[in-house]
């Protein structure tokens, strides 16, 4: 490029419209600044790279501005002015103006509102200007604070810091009905065994165990606890929970049962020998059955059935010479050649079967014999004439009409015997002589 006196070398350089060159490079070209705009009136010209716009022209009422983007916005006239107001006075701005308020002194705990107006809390446990120890929980109030330890907590001046509360220690029976077991911050209760928990926390309520128990049979439910017992012919064991049979037949003391005593889970049974008993109403003791008058017996015609405990004898009886039969059980004396001989014989001979046991209190008196009727004067003699070999009988006189005879010494198995005892009547200056014959028997000490 020639200049005067000289000349200048320029980069060759073809820059788009809306541009120009500066310094070697493109830069654009403000159209709006320059004012090489064609907007019109009412429009406002916006710069836009290489080129511009023309946008509708805003109004924006006092106290506003626009702003890039031809946006109305509040104008800060405390920040913009100098010295808006007076001295004595805090500039507040408001919209699209401000206003001035005195200047006002806040007391500790307060600051100034943001218009100065007035004076509001400083909340210290937000802004983290409080002093709590660790452990405490801050508090704002009015002006100021309050440090305080969580619930079930307290504050130790000592060691600086909130500790737990014993409320257990502290308020002994007053918290829980049973048991109180302290906890970080607090308490817990609980119940002793048969107990549990009531819905408040603190009552016990009875757990009522027989729900759940282990007894094999009843279960009484007592407060706190439980307690097994068993039904009628039972027992309970060691273990408190489990009912064992008693067995009524050994363990009895006395004799529950007349014969044999058969044992039955919860009860007993008694039980009478296969053949001659019956079981009494009662249950215990056994009943002889009377083979002779029920007619269950095999005794022939020429026999006459006794009945004995448990059984029947078949006796037949024969009157001896000089004697007519005149009953099953006698017979008496008929006229015979010799008068002597008649007078030395019995009148009557009569038969009686006895049975006695074989624990039978010695002495004994087994059978009585005796005028009927007796007159005074009568005088009797009563002996054994026959069976009395071994000396297991005896006979004494009870009084001047009365004799007896007695059993003298124990009989130590199942044995009969057969006695002939003879009394002789001495009345109104005669003797008479009547004979019984006596069959005994003695049966087991075991038999009913």
């Amino acid at each position: 490029v020639n200049t005067r006196g000289s000349y200048v070398c320029q980069r060759l350089i073809t820059c788009p419209p809306g541009y120009q060159i500066s310094n070697d490079v493109c830069e654009d070209i403000d159209e709006c600044m320059m004012g090489n705009h064609n907007c019109g009136d009412g429009l406002v010209c916006l710069n836009t790279a290489g080129s511009f716009r023309c946008n509708p022209k805003p109004v924006c009422p006092a106290g506003y501005k626009q702003d890039v983007l031809l946006n109305c916005i509040d104008i800060d006239e405390c920040t913009t002015l100098t010295q808006p107001c007076s001295s004595g006075f805090t500039c507040v701005n408001t919209a699209g103006s401000y206003i001035c308020n005195r200047k006002i002194t806040c007391s500790r705990g307060y600051h100034a509102s943001p218009e100065g107006s007035r004076c509001v809390d400083v909340n210290e446990c937000e802004s983290g200007l409080h002093r709590c120890a660790e452990g405490q929980l801050c508090h704002n109030m009015a002006g100021s604070y309050r440090c305080e330890c969580r619930t079930g907590y307290q504050y130790d001046s000592f060691r600086r810091m909130c500790v737990d509360i014993n409320e257990c220690w502290r308020y002994p029976g007053r918290l829980c009905a049973q048991t109180c077991e302290n906890t970080p911050g607090s308490y817990e209760c609980s119940c002793t065994s048969g107990f549990r928990l009531s819905a408040d926390g603190k009552s016990c309520e009875d757990v009522n165990e027989c729900l759940t128990s282990q007894c094999s049979q009843e279960c009484a439910n007592i407060y706190g606890s439980y307690q097994c017992y068993c039904r009628k012919g039972y027992y309970l064991r060691e273990d408190r929970h489990t009912c064992e049979d008693i067995d009524e037949c050994s363990q009895s003391i006395g004799h529950l049962c007349a014969y044999r005593c058969v044992n039955t889970p919860g009860d007993y049974q008694c039980a009478c020998p296969e053949y001659g008993y019956a079981m009494s109403p009662n249950g215990r003791s056994c009943r002889d059955i009377d083979e002779c008058a029920t007619g269950t017996h095999n005794c022939s015609l020429g026999e006459k059935c006794y009945n004995i405990q448990g059984g029947y004898r078949c006796l037949s009886l024969n009157c001896p010479p000089n004697y007519r039969k005149v009953s099953d059980t006698r017979c008496e004396r008929i006229s015979c050649p010799n008068y002597l001989q008649c007078q030395n014989s019995p009148q009557r001979i009569t038969y009686y079967y006895l049975s006695f046991q074989s624990n039978i209190v010695i002495p004994a008196q087994i059978f009585r014999i005796g005028p009927a009727p007796a007159y005074s004067g009568d005088n009797v003699i009563v002996t054994i004439t026959e069976g009395n070999e071994e000396s297991y009988f005896s006979t004494r006189k009870l009084n001047a009409y009365t004799g007896a005879v007695f059993l003298q010494r124990q009989v130590q198995s199942p044995r009969d015997f057969l006695i002939t005892v003879e009394m002789k009547l001495w009345r109104q200056g005669k003797f008479a002589t009547f004979q019984v014959a006596l069959p005994f028997r003695r049966r087991r000490t075991k038999e009913p």
